[in-house]
């Protein structure tokens, strides 16, 4: 089963070489795709230096549009899964197993970082924003999910060509994929892994762009129908 791992990267150098030296470590029969999502640093060089396939982008689009170009490459290139993984050092590439086991009886599968007993922790008023979209999309799919804006996931075929033309562009796009999946029919499950504190790079929120984004979620989630398509049958 041939699998490729999808990471975007925005000027990501320093942590890159970390991540790429984990992934050849635990995973190293999977082919790694860095989404170069236009860095102005040498991200591209450190991910080729890494063994890495370098897709570039020429300006920067965003984590949704760099995953979209990853899930079309993927597709394109004769994949059978898929997963994403992080260019700044915070997902573990030994929790990799665990994410792709759960893809035996799921389309796709999310990795929690709160479904084990280490109790990864986070500020106050992300843990009530985190929450408050955890209500809404367990009310939406019908379905609960502890973890809705991970972004270590994992995704059979069918999702992945699904993907590659609906993934959502916008900021915070991981919980409208997630609905998007769900709406379609796709079996989604979470596994509990470890994740840690981003180890290089910067982080792309800022509380007024943040609580713009989330306003803006909010309401395509209300706006969005309800209704879900007929699940589809898992493949073995």
């Amino acid at each position: 089963m041939r699998t490729a791992v999808i990471i975007p990267a925005y000027n990501e150098a320093d942590a890159l070489p970390g991540v790429l030296a984990a992934l050849e470590a635990h995973v190293p029969g999977h082919d790694v795709v860095v989404i170069d999502d236009g860095s102005t640093d040498s991200t591209a060089s450190a991910a080729r230096a890494g063994g890495a396939t370098c897709l570039r982008l020429p300006f920067n689009l965003g984590i949704g549009g760099a995953l979209r170009l990853g899930f079309r490459y993927a597709v394109e290139q004769g994949y059978d899964r898929a997963y994403q993984f992080d260019a700044d050092g915070q997902h573990d590439a030994s929790q990799v197993s665990a994410l792709l086991a759960g893809l035996q009886d799921a389309d796709m599968v999310i990795g929690t970082r709160f479904g084990g007993d280490d109790g990864y922790r986070v500020g106050r008023s992300r843990g009530l924003a985190m929450g408050l979209l955890r209500r809404m999309v367990g009310q939406i799919c019908g379905q609960r999910f502890t973890d809705t804006s991970s972004g270590f996931r994992a995704f059979r075929r069918p999702v992945l060509e699904f993907f590659a033309t609906e993934y959502p562009v916008e900021y915070m796009e991981s919980v409208e994929a997630l609905v998007l999946a769900v709406r379609q029919g796709f079996v989604v499950r979470e596994v509990p892994v470890v994740m840690h504190d981003r180890s290089g790079g910067r982080a792309s929120t800022r509380n007024l762009r943040l609580a713009y984004h989330f306003v803006r979620l909010l309401i395509v989630l209300l706006a969005g129908d309800p209704g879900r398509g007929q699940r589809r049958r898992t493949q073995s």
